[in-house]
């Protein structure tokens, strides 16, 4: 099994990142002799899958090769026809996915499928969590029905989020700022607090300059619908502004909002707030979107953290300290109140930023 092969596949794969919500991310490539004769990726307005796309490119030299692709091929009829269809039809001789289809209801039944055609079918298990890491805001989303959330922060190294005076300036370099916007590109939504609107005047928008296949979701949790009609995220709605209110909010702020493109959903939750479940509901089984990030401040970070909903956090350290009781941690809120209450994480990994910048990933310790 030749790994160059599989890496240009999973290359591949990247060139569709952003563009395939709420399909995953795959890409194919096909090799005749040694010579890689077809390449495809997938993006959802393309429509057609990464695997047909390579067949395409290589013609007739599909008969007798080998497909390396970073997902099991599908089988069954969707906007599309099922790509073992293709495969079979095209005389490939050989399949080597990087891992199984990860939806229950059909994983291994496109490589099945294959077999029963008289096609040889391999995994490459040495690249199945690459392929897995790729595409986790999907895989989360066939499992759980909902949203991979993510909560995003840039802090100092004594974990301070804002001084208690002027904040003109940033935390975070420029370079580091740079890769927020990769994440926001990958990101299907993003939201924040009426604080933050209100003190910021944020866009939240994906300023990436790359392709993307559905708009960028921007979401507000506002309990009482302050936010003003005049507001950079308000002004440049369009039909990209999703406003989290209670039945306590003014129906007549509610009608001037609508009337500017913005969208309003009404989720009461306990004490007067916004129900965050609810939300991640109507994101992820009513409208599929695979993944949010969360760009918000103490309290709102802390009530995410919290309710249990977000699976994991990627905070952008700077080398400073700001020090002081009055500067706002980044997880403010009530807090535990014992260290053996403290919430906890696994699978950290660090991400060096140049030259003085790092970043921590780390997913939620889920209580059952």
């Amino acid at each position: 099994m030749n790994n160059d092969y599989m890496e240009t596949a999973l290359a591949l794969a990247r060139e569709g990142l952003g563009q395939t919500s709420p399909n995953p991310t795959v890409g194919a490539v096909l090799v005749l002799d040694g010579e890689i004769v077809g390449r495809g990726f997938h993006t959802y307005a393309g429509v057609k899958h990464a695997e047909v796309l390579a067949l395409e490119e290589a013609g007739a030299r599909a008969r007798g090769a080998t497909l390396y692709v970073t997902l099991e091929p599908c089988c069954h009829t969707g906007r599309t026809d099922p790509c073992t269809n293709a495969l079979i039809a095209a005389g490939v001789e050989r399949v080597v996915a990087a891992m199984e289809d990860p939806n229950p209801q059909v994983r291994g039944a496109g490589l099945r499928r294959l077999r029963e055609a008289g096609i040889a079918v391999d995994l490459s298990f040495a690249h199945a969590s690459e392929a897995a890491k790729l595409n986790e805001p999907f895989v989360h989303f066939i499992r759980t029905g909902l949203p991979l959330v993510t909560l995003k922060a840039a802090v100092t190294l004594d974990g301070k989020i804002a001084a208690p005076e002027d904040n003109r300036g940033w935390i975070t370099s420029e370079r580091a700022r740079g890769h927020v916007q990769e994440l926001r590109h990958l990101s299907d939504a993003i939201l924040t607090g009426i604080g933050t609107v209100l003190g910021d005047d944020p866009l939240m928008t994906d300023r990436s300059g790359k392709p993307r296949g559905r708009p960028l979701l921007r979401i507000v949790l506002d309990s009482q619908l302050r936010i003003p009609p005049d507001s950079r995220m308000v002004a440049g709605c369009r039909s990209d502004l999703l406003i989290v209110t209670t039945s306590a909010a003014s129906s007549e702020r509610r009608k001037v909002l609508e009337e500017r493109g913005c969208s309003i959903l009404v989720a009461d939750g306990p004490g007067g707030r916004t129900d965050l479940r609810a939300l991640l509901d109507y994101l992820g089984r009513q409208n599929r979107y695979l993944s949010l990030m969360i760009e918000a401040g103490s309290k709102v970070n802390w009530a995410m953290l919290e309710s249990g909903v977000v699976d994991k956090i990627f905070f952008y350290y700077a080398p400073k300290i700001l020090g002081g009781l009055h500067s706002l941690p980044v997880v403010g809120g009530a807090g535990r109140l014992r260290r053996v209450d403290a919430i906890r994480f696994r699978n950290v990994s660090l991400h060096s930023i140049a030259p003085d910048e790092f970043a921590v990933e780390a997913y939620l310790v889920k209580e059952n």
